[in-house]
């Protein structure tokens, strides 16, 4: 039984009208953090069938409304009417018609939160009407489409993958715009109408293979897509084996087989200590300097300006000497087992990790250990390994371990359990003392921002749009080559000032110190053995400046301590260890997710609920926390329809692979008469495709594959989806993002396209670092009453470090002092993105 009385949201009321993943999950990540729900399906039960229900509907309390029924209909007004948030994952327009205006409902109660994630925008004029899956969302959004490097050269398109991503970008986002309309009530008495369509939030969640950088430099061309290149200029097939594409990896980021003939994925690009370590814990280090491997001391400088050919802590490696150090590699990793390379990496702080499948993840140890796998005593399932929270507060997660199972209840029920929570604000008074200015939610929230790579980062840009205002502090040497350190940024730095300061120094401490005291909360990435060291534990800060808030993402932490907690990492290291990559290129031949970001991004989305969680239980009862997530807790809800286990459990064989082209015969790719559909049906609808005329015979068909395959080569794409869509039929024409990129761009004009349907890109000019950039829109949570901020794009490095420190109470004559001696910096080289 849940113990709720010390988790965040205790006395929050939800009544949870979602289906299918995002809507519920929404709701099941509120209840996780304390809050009362009670979710409601239609009579039939769950539209999804699915033992992931389980996992879904924990901590909920469950009943069946008929709401075309006028009894139905009051039962659920009713319960709405005790309710603080609600929320729906259908279709534009369904709730209204059926009787649940939210408009209306919040004209009634201004303090009610709605919350609609529907697959399509409601202002989607073209396609909010689709029966929008997670796979037509997918297709249609690009993300089938020219899917990463590796399936271009191996001449795999369209792609597919099982994986939710839209779903879990949506409920990451969705549920940090409920705590902040939550925060934000509390001083206004207003609540808010939020709409976070899925095929958006996938938009930002894989916004990195989104964005387009004109006349990018050479230097940051991998030999992937160098060859890609050379291909189309010459107009030679793409047709790489698994096997030969491996040779157009660069070493330090790349699959190596281990002793025990299992594989090994080691993620080392872009910075010199971690090449460094992994070359000497392989034994080559030595004999490489022998053979004259060169090193550059500063690879911020133009090329051309180079002490040498290139140097470990580029990335890409020129392919001479990538061949060379692959080579080494390969016959070291041999030496030992995958588990025994993982324990080396780990302990030398070297990132890298066995592959592994997503049932020995949910298996493994630490996960387990660390509260990022929990289990549930679940009525139809028995004891069920379920994924753990996806943002928790430390001092306070342990009763997020110790979930509720999903129980049925009556409507009296139901309705008796919010009656009793209901509560005491006078929401009426507060909306009369507080102007009706169309303000963000985090308005005068102050963050400094000591993260690096891609998920920390993300989010500190993703507070930004709520009227957030983020300093972004970096080292004065930087610690990454300029891909990872600069490029990357152009993402996941905008909306922020850039100071540079070292703080290892005496006078560069004394910065952070002014720094800490003049913000709200502290923000990082990184593991807790860092926190004393650098002065970021609990006792330190709030010496500094007492109620000050923080934050930490790492990679394989949880709400516990397991056995990997310390070990650092990146995305592509969970991906590998959470069975990510052993499904998408199959056990034997593990491949990378071909979306750049694919969890970072999402832990910055879930690092934003996080944060507003504390600033909420701040704001509640005084408390001071901690915020935390991981990329390994965001993991789970990436693979939410696999990522469990149980005695008698069906065997993990979602599709896999590089040849799998669906999830069965009727949710699949098929070839037309001119191109490709997906196909997103089930056995259920058998009767409407065989009500299509040239389907007719479906249902009898022994081989449903074989036979959709000869019926939709006949025909032309548009034609199929027009027949089907007319039938209420789920299929989409894959496109490519650079087709939504050319449809759905225009100039940057300061704002953010949330009314503009359910894709938006902006280009930016006259970006700082002197190129034509186009980037996605920070467009996917679209509140009603809030407003949401288009941020300016990245500044470069140091832009704004004479500003920052004068804000802290440097004089001119001191800072200029600080800068000439290093403890202070404008910049990381001669370019923002060197050339």
């Amino acid at each position: 039984m849940q113990n709720n009385s010390q988790l965040p949201l205790t006395g929050i009321r939800v009544v949870d009208f979602g289906q299918q993943i995002a809507g519920p999950a929404v709701a099941m990540v509120l209840a996780d953090l304390g809050a009362t729900v009670v979710h409601i399906d239609p009579p039939a039960g769950p539209q999804w069938d699915h033992p992931a229900n389980a996992i879904l509907h924990r901590n909920k309390s469950c009943l069946r409304l008929d709401l075309k029924t006028d009894a139905g209909l009051q039962q659920a007004l009713t319960l709405i009417d005790q309710a603080d948030v609600v929320i729906e994952s259908f279709r534009p327009g369904v709730m209204q018609r059926l009787g649940l205006d939210f408009v209306r409902l919040r004209q009634a109660r201004p303090e009610l939160i709605t919350l609609s994630v529907p697959g399509f925008a409601s202002n989607d004029e073209l396609r909010r009407e689709w029966k929008a899956t997670e796979a037509v969302v997918a297709a249609t959004s690009g993300a089938y489409t020219d899917m990463g490097f590796n399936r271009v050269l191996m001449g795999l398109n369209p792609s597919f993958s099982p994986l939710p991503l839209g779903s879990s970008y949506a409920v990451s986002l969705a549920a940090s715009a409920v705590v902040m309309a939550l925060l934000a009530r509390e001083k206004s008495g207003r609540g808010d109408n939020i709409e976070v369509p899925v095929a958006a939030a996938l938009m930002e969640g894989l916004s990195y293979n989104s964005i387009v950088i004109d006349g990018l430099p050479e230097r940051y061309k991998t030999m992937r897509e160098k060859e890609i290149e050379y291909r189309r200029a010459n107009n030679i097939e793409m047709d790489l084996s698994y096997e030969a594409l491996q040779e157009y990896l660069d070493p330090f980021y790349r699959t190596y087989e281990c002793a025990d003939g299992r594989m090994f994925y080691c993620v080392c690009p872009s910075h010199r200590n971690h090449a460094k370590r992994c070359l000497q814990v392989l034994g080559i280090y030595e004999e490489l300097l022998v053979e004259g491997l060169p090193e550059v001391k500063d690879l911020h400088l133009p090329i051309s300006e180079w002490d040498g050919e290139t140097s470990i802590g580029v990335y890409p490696l020129p392919k001479k000497w990538a061949d060379i150090i692959s080579a080494k590699m390969k016959k070291a990793f041999l030496t030992r087992t995958s588990e025994e390379w993982g324990r080396i990496f780990g302990e030398g702080q070297i990132p890298g990790a066995p592959h592994r499948t997503t049932q020995e993840w949910v298996n493994s140890e630490h996960s387990n250990a660390a509260g990022l796998i929990i289990e549930v005593d679940d009525p139809e399932y028995g004891v069920m390994k379920q994924p753990g929270p996806l943002a928790w507060l430390e001092g306070l997660a342990e009763p997020m371990l110790r979930p509720r199972p999903r129980r049925n209840v009556s409507f009296d029920e139901a309705l008796s359990l919010l009656q009793s929570l209901a509560t005491h604000t006078d929401y009426a008074a507060l909306r009369a003392k507080a102007p009706a200015a169309k303000a963000s939610w985090l308005d005068g929230l102050r963050v400094l921002d000591l993260t690096n790579v891609i998920a920390g980062p993300h989010s500190g840009t993703f507070l930004t749009r709520f009227g957030a205002q983020v300093t972004k502090l970096d080292p004065v040497t930087p610690l990454y080559d300029p891909l990872i350190g600069t490029l990357f940024t152009f993402q996941c730095g905008m909306g922020k000032q850039s100071a540079l300061v070292d703080i290892t120094t005496d006078e560069g401490r004394e910065v952070f110190n002014r720094l800490v005291r003049s913000v709200d909360l502290v923000l990082i990435n990184a593991p807790e053995r860092q926190m004393k060291p650098l002065g970021l534990d609990h006792d330190s800060l709030q010496a500094i400046n007492p109620g000050v808030l923080f934050c930490r993402l790492d990679c394989l932490g949880g709400p516990r301590i397991g056995p990997k907690s310390n070990y650092i990492g990146y995305d592509d290291i969970v991906q590998a260890n959470s069975g990510i990559m052993s499904r998408f290129g199959g056990p034997a031949t593990p491949e990378e997710h071909a979306h750049l970001g694919t969890l970072d991004v999402n832990c910055g989305f879930a690092a934003g609920l996080g944060m507003a969680v504390a600033l909420y239980h701040k704001l509640k009862t005084g408390e001071v926390t901690r915020a935390r997530t991981s990329l390994s807790a965001v993991t789970n809800f990436a693979q939410l329809p696999f990522a469990f286990d149980y005695e008698r459990r069906a065997p993990f064989d979602e599709p896999s692979g590089r040849e799998a082209l669906g999830n069965h015969a009727l949710s699949h790719f098929y070839r037309t008469e001119d191109g490709w559909i997906f196909l997103d049906a089930s056995p259920a609808e058998l009767e409407k495709l065989e009500a299509i005329e040239d389907l007719g015979g479906i249902g009898q068909a022994q081989d449903r594959a074989e036979f959709l395959r000869a019926a939709f080569a006949k025909a032309p794409s548009a034609y199929w989806i027009e027949v089907l869509h007319e039938v209420d039929i789920a299929a989409a024409q894959p496109l490519a993002i650079e087709t939504l990129r050319e449809w759905y761009s225009r100039e940057a004009d300061g704002t953010v396209r949330i009314d503009g349907g359910s894709y938006a890109f902006s280009i930016y000019r006259d970006h700082p670092s002197g190129h034509c950039i186009t980037q996605i829109d920070h467009y996917a949570i679209r509140p009603r009453e809030a407003a949401i901020k288009a941020v300016s794009p990245t500044e470069r490095f140091g832009h704004s470090t004479r500003r920052i420190l004068s804000q802290v109470g440097y004089s001119e004559p001191a800072i200029d002092s600080m800068i000439e001696r290093g403890v202070a910096g404008l910049g990381w080289g001669k370019e923002f993105l060197p050339s």
